[in-house]
Formats: C-alpha cells, structure tokens, sequence
C-alpha cells in the first residue's frame, strides 16, 4: 500500500486564521519556523528566555518577542523547538501551568512525547510537523520557493480542529510543497533515533573513520585516504538523492558496481544487521533515551569524553588542512570552545541560527 502525501491543496490556511503561534526557541529550527509561518501570514510570538541571546535576533527579523509564559498565554498554538533534552524543564515551568483548553502544542520529534516525559493535559491538542531537513535548510529552500519535505502526526484532538491546523502549520512553514507524510509520535521517534544512529550519523560516522585508519595503517598517504573516504562521499550521497541507488550505480564505472555487489554485503553483513535490530531493540523500549536523559541530567561527562575524542581524530587533523585548500567548498572550523558554547546555548534555546541539524 502506497503512503498517501499530503501537499498544499490538502491544507487549508484558514484553520490558522486570526490565532497566533508561539515559537519556542530561536535556534536552528526556531528561526525557520517562526521566519517561514510569518511570511506565511501567520502571527507568531517568539518565547525565549530573559537573558537568551536569541532575543535581539528574532527582533531584528521583525518579530515580537517574549517570555516563554508570556508566549503560551498569548498564543493558540504553541511550537517547542527547544532541544529534546530541555524540552521537559521548560514545559514543566513555563508552558504546562499556562495552557488552556482548546489550546494546540506542537512539537518537532516525538521525543518528550513518545518517552513520557511531557504528558499534556487531555484538553489540549497536541500535534507534530517534523521536517526532514536542518533548520538552515527548511528556511532556505522556502525563499528559493520550495519546501522540505515533514511529518506530521496528532497526538490528540481534543478541540477537533488539531488535524485541520496541524496541517495548516506544515503548509506555513512551506512543507506541504514538497509533501508531508502522517505518522505517529511512536513511529517518527523510534525511526528518527534509528536513523541517526545506524546510517545517518553514527553508522556513517564509524565507517569512514575505519575505512580511514585501514588505509593509513596499511601505508597509505593521509590525504589520499582523505580524499578516498570522506570527501568522495558527498558526490555518491548527491547521485542517490536524485535517483537513489540504480542511478548512483548507472553513474560509477562498471568496477565500482562490481564492487559495491561483492564487497558491500561482506562489509556491512549480518552481525551488522543484528547490531541494528539491537539498537532499534533499545530505542524501543526506552534504554537508550533513559540513557541519554541520564547522561544529561548527570553532567555530560561521557558525552564531553566521546565528542573530545573524536575532534582530534587524524581524519578530522587532514581534513581541516586540505578543505582550508578548497575555498570554493566554504569549509567551516569548529572549534572545542565553540562546540562547548554550542552546547550551553542550545540548553537555552538559543543555538545559532546557522547551526547543524539539530531541532
């Protein structure tokens, strides 16, 4: 059975007409929403917090800002776009004594939802548009005229207007161009965590470092395995986003197809296969949020050890050298004070607006 994508003609702009929409968090999706739904016609507030230095650029965009619980009793419909692991202190002090019934919360991944840790009362509606982009993307590709494709669920409809405003939010935020998909808050979390983890980030990640190392261990010049395993990547990644695997394998030579045949499935084989199912297990039932939620509310110690392990990774050393070389790429330097200032900020939510991928 073929998914059924909602696109523009499916979401009526008039369910959001005459209400305003409380952006909370001015960071990397914060930014996107509350620009994107204001072009859009949309009345938006920005929440942010006293002292967040988010403040004097969202009003320098034009916005109004304010205090979180300021926002959400200005608002009809509240978006948290905070991060995950804030998301539960804030809602707890600022947004959950503020609602009222009829109201709509939205949220951007299911998190906070599917784990239990923000349970909102029955009377309030509660939905999700999840792009599938960055930030920097969802804004960007609006003003070209296009949208990111998203997600979008309701968690409850106590109103009977949810569904209808939900959608309404996606298409102001330039989604329905592309088309949205309906999930559940369960579904899109489960497979959001999977994703990052096995592919996207981690699995990715770990591949290249050690496809990295055994050139270098068997004698290979640094930058070649750069260039051989890193960099090489994106112009693959680019050929499967236009045409998926066939047309990356119609674009390589015949050796390389050959060789994705024979050697791929012996690299990533069926201990691979029951590594992922065992991460899926535990995204499942809840231990690695657990994990994570305990992580952050212990101090981060094992975080901070794991990402200053990787930022000085030889591949990361002759990376940074030779893309200093290649102007054209527009390389960026993050630096370990500026992933720690990073990390602060986002706790308030107030990551820049030009961040990565987070929400």
């Amino acid at each position: 059975m073929t998914a059924r994508m909602y696109y523009d003609h499916d979401a009526d702009p008039a369910a959001l007409a005459g209400q305003t929409v409380a952006i909370i968090g001015y960071g990397s999706q914060g930014h996107a929403h509350a620009l994107n739904l204001h072009e859009s016609g949309v009345r938006v507030i920005v929440g942010l917090a006293p002292g967040s230095k988010s403040r004097p650029l969202a009003a320098e965009a034009g916005l109004p800002v304010a205090d979180v619980a300021d926002a959400v009793r200005a608002a009809e419909v509240i978006m948290i776009l905070v991060p995950d692991t804030a998301q539960k202190a804030v809602y707890d002090a600022e947004i959950g004594p503020h609602l009222r019934p009829g109201q709509l919360l939205m949220f951007a991944h299911g998190f906070n939802i599917r784990f239990g840790r923000i349970d909102p009362p029955a009377t309030i509606d509660v939905g999700m548009v999840a792009p599938k982009g960055p930030g920097h993307l969802v804004r960007s590709v609006y003003q070209a005229g296009g949208g990111v494709p998203a997600l979008f669920a309701v968690h409850n409809d106590a109103s009977g207007t949810g569904r209808a405003r939900v959608l309404a939010y996606a298409r102001a935020l330039g989604c329905t161009r592309a088309g949205v998909l309906e999930t559940t808050f369960a579904e899109e979390t489960e497979t959001d965590l999977f994703g990052e983890q096995s592919v996207l980030c981690g699995g990715t990640a770990a591949l290249v470092k050690m496809a990295f190392e055994t050139l270098v261990e068997a004698g290979y010049q640094p930058e070649l395995a750069y260039f051989e395993t890193l960099h090489e990547l994106k112009l693959i990644v680019d050929l499967m986003y236009r045409g998926g695997l066939n047309f990356m394998r119609f674009s390589v030579s015949d050796t390389a197809e050959y060789g994705d045949y024979v050697s791929g499935p012996r690299i990533i084989d069926d201990h691979v296969r029951a590594t992922m199912r065992q991460v899926l297990r535990e995204i499942q039932d809840g231990s690695f949020a657990q994990r994570w939620i305990e992580e952050n509310e212990t101090g981060r110690a094992e975080f901070e050890r794991l990402r200053a392990r990787d930022r000085d990774h030889q591949i990361e050393r002759v990376g940074a050298a030779l893309r200093a070389q290649m102007a054209f790429l527009d390389p960026v330097v993050v630096t370990a004070g500026q992933a720690q200032a990073a990390a602060s900020g986002a706790a308030r939510g107030a990551r820049p607006a030009t961040g990565g991928a987070e929400r």
